[in-house]
């Protein structure tokens, strides 16, 4: 059995932003001169500063990066109000969440400094080094030496480290749609790597563009089995340039997929990667994809097509791939009902893996009784889009969505914990059987599971949830083709 290193520090996990010591906002006006502020951030040893009239209204801030970058670089005298310079992007967070949501939250905007927020009142802010101090052996510090790596063996080397980070978190209790982020982070960190890498061998890029990924990673929930789904779009230029434009596009494709492949974040096999020509285009090329996809509401369009509802950008101009959005909401409004019936379909074809007599019905695998994990959670993550799609929720995340779809009363609060809770608990079986396949069986993550590695409580468990999932497409069923 594979035993935890010391790799993580227990308490971390259990500790609230407000176990930390949280600092005092230092508060100037919008008018106050830069040189002003610099000399209180000297004074205070502070390496972030807040502008606003009070602590329920705070404009905006400015650190020592903001002082360097847009006073100094770009050469502007020292006296102009700061209101000029600051920075708007302010991300706050609850006293009550925890350090691990906190630096989630902080790899994902990108946010060096939180506010902590009670509330209409912000009781102060953290840093990132704060929490990192806090935990030093801790994931997060291996997420930031990921950013920091920059040779394909270093982050060869990184990714081959996730089964043991895996299984440690899931055996210390850490919920799956947490290590879910978690892995997703990583991903999205080691691809954006290989992107920079791959921009300075090749040179910058002739037009804007933006990479993004589908599927379990468009929706955040990558597990230790993965493979590549991305894509391009790239601004529409002029006819004398597409060719050069399509061709530059094609080979940085190639190059990035080809280096993820090398580090073991591999080639997808039905090649839906941006290496491939069908899946880099211009923006208007994309909306006509798209287009024709809502459009010709056949049953095998639907189920080619859907994992392009789950899009997420890592790299480049966001501004492109929320255009395409834009679009496709507009598709949607008009959309027929044929077309959310079809992206439907084979969520209410599959059948829980019970038995009449309410036993988990198994497929016999090289002799053995095995259940697929992937498959059963299917249903929750193909209903889940349809719902979010029929109600122009853009979220892509499987919980994200069904917790949107709570807030606009299309599930109960019940129904809502109940698929949550299955989603997870199957999400984290899955992420533990594939850590330990690679750990202790020196095999490759699959997303079955051996009924004999099952406890009788796990056994129990996923009975119940395999009846909450049969209730739930019955119940859709009923008004699936009447309306949705």
């Amino acid at each position: 059995m594979h035993t935890p290193g010391t790799f993580v520090s227990d308490q971390f996990y259990s500790k609230k932003v407000k176990d930390l010591q949280i600092r005092r906002l230092r508060l100037v006006g919008h008018h106050t001169p830069v040189h002003e502020c610099a000399a209180l951030m000297a004074k205070e040893q502070v390496s972030c500063i807040f502008i606003g009239n009070s602590a329920q209204e705070i404009a905006g801030y400015i650190t020592d990066i903001t002082l360097r970058d847009r006073l100094l670089a770009v050469r502007l005298p020292l006296d102009i109000p700061v209101s000029q310079i600051m920075e708007f992007d302010m991300v706050s967070i609850s006293p009550e969440a925890t350090l691990v949501e906190a630096l989630v939250l902080m790899f994902q905007t990108k946010a060096r400094y939180l506010l902590v927020k009670n509330q209409e009142e912000y009781l102060g802010w953290i840093s990132r080094t704060k929490v990192l101090t806090e935990q030093s052996q801790g994931p997060f510090m291996f997420i930031q030496s990921v950013k920091e790596a920059r040779q394909i063996p270093e982050l060869q080397e990184k990714w081959r480290r996730m089964p043991e980070i895996i299984h440690l978190l899931i055996s210390r209790g850490m919920k799956a749609g947490i290590v879910n982020q978690i892995i997703t982070t990583i991903a999205d960190t080691i691809t954006q790597r290989v992107i920079e890498r791959v921009m300075k061998e090749i040179g910058p890029a002739p037009a804007k563009f933006v990479f993004f990924v589908m599927g379990s990673e468009g929706r955040g929930e990558l597990t230790l089995k993965t493979d590549q789904d991305n894509a391009i779009i790239y601004e529409d230029k002029a006819n004398e340039h597409r060719e050069e434009v399509r061709a530059y596009f094609l080979d940085f494709a190639t190059r990035v997929s080809t280096a993820l492949d090398q580090i073991g974040i591999v080639f997808c096999e039905g090649e839906l990667m941006a290496m491939n020509p069908k899946w880099t285009h211009s923006l208007s090329h994309w909306k006509r994809n798209y287009d024709s996809w809502i459009s010709d509401a056949s049953q095998e369009t639907a189920m080619n097509y859907a994992t392009f509802f789950d899009c997420r950008a890592i790299f480049g101009e966001v501004s492109l791939l929320e255009e395409l959005k834009d679009y496709m909401g507009i598709l949607l409004e008009k959309a027929s009902e044929r077309f959310f019936i079809n992206l439907g379909h084979n969520a209410l074809q599959y059948e829980p893996p019970l038995t009449f007599f309410r036993k988990i019905k198994t497929e016999e695998i090289d002799g053995e009784k095995q259940l697929n994990l992937k498959k059963t959670m299917r249903p929750i993550v193909d209903l889940a889009r349809v719902y979010a799609l029929k109600h122009k929720i853009f979220e892509t995340n499987t919980s994200s969505r069904l917790e949107a779809l709570r807030e606009i009363g299309v599930f109960t609060a019940k129904e809502c914990q109940e698929l949550v809770h299955a989603f997870d608990y199957l999400m984290g079986l899955r992420l533990e059987n594939q850590s330990l396949s690679i750990l202790d069986r020196k095999l490759k993550p699959k997303n079955y599971l051996k009924i004999k590695d099952l406890t009788k409580v796990q056994q129990v468990t996923l009975i119940e949830i395999f009846k909450v999932i049969e209730e739930f497409q019955s119940r859709i069923k009923l008004s699936f083709t009447r309306s949705l």
